[in-house]
């Protein structure tokens, strides 16, 4: 409860600087933009999974002075299945040097909400001792999932850093970004951390063909688990993305 009133907090002070922009008759901008994708790429893993579901993707964006907020909705998780994000923040560049501070809270209509109880068991009417499972229809996760986001840039070069801050997140997980990017290539090393001793590190390297067509390596090289050892752990396989991207004008 204490994560969700951070959350809604956050959410509230964004809120009340995209209302000030408002106040001052800033001018208001509106992008929209969609995307498919071989596979949904995050964090360094595939999360299509062995389904080969691909990646559609699409966001609306409303900013002024620098203030934005919006919604990004995609499918391609096999396990989580649709989402969409709902995000705001603020960003400025300085000179040679930009920040952006922002929230997002990931949101999974058809995941439903599964409780564990113990006593009669509904499909047997057997009294059992240990807890069972009991599934119904899903009421919403908004603020389950959210993460605040911090991200520093100068020129070519850029840091990210996401903590989790949704009800349902670890306090002692984190992820953190750091990118360089030149002309039509790109590279990024990821750190994610859940927290309970169970890391990795991964890197994409990136290059864009043109403004529409994009391809992505990406391959887990570090990891606390030790998969020979048969250890659970993440795939370390080099995946191999390609994406097709096109701005909509509004």
């Amino acid at each position: 409860m204490k994560k969700l009133s951070q959350a809604i907090a956050l959410a509230g002070v964004m809120t009340a600087g995209l209302a000030a922009v408002s106040t001052a008759q800033a001018e208001v901008e509106v992008s929209a933009s969609a995307s498919v994708a071989n596979m949904y790429l995050w964090r360094g893993q595939d999360l299509s999974g062995s389904s080969g579901v691909p990646a559609v993707s699409g966001d609306l964006t409303v900013s002024a002075s620098g203030a934005y907020a919006g919604v990004w909705a995609s499918s391609g998780d096999a396990v989580l299945g649709q989402e969409y994000d709902l995000f705001i923040g603020y960003g400025a560049e300085i000179g040679d040097f930009s920040y952006d501070v922002s929230l997002w809270t990931y949101v999974y209509p058809s995941v439903a909400e599964t409780s564990y109880v113990a006593g009669d068991d509904p499909e047997t009417n057997d009294k059992v001792e240990s807890a069972y499972a009991v599934t119904a229809a899903g009421r919403g996760n908004t603020f389950d999932a959210s993460d605040f986001i911090v991200s520093l840039g100068y020129k070519g070069a850029s840091f990210a850093y996401y903590k989790p801050v949704g009800a349902e997140s670890d306090d002692n997980s984190s992820y953190m970004t750091l990118g360089y990017e030149m002309d039509a290539y790109s590279v990024t090393l990821g750190k994610a951390d859940d927290g309970d001793d169970s890391d990795y590190t991964h890197l994409d390297v990136g290059y864009a063909f043109n403004d529409n067509i994009a391809f992505t390596l990406s391959k887990v090289i570090d990891q606390s688990a030790d998969l020979d050892k048969g250890e659970a752990g993440i795939d370390e396989d080099l995946k191999v993305v390609v994406s097709y991207s096109l701005p909509i004008s509004m």
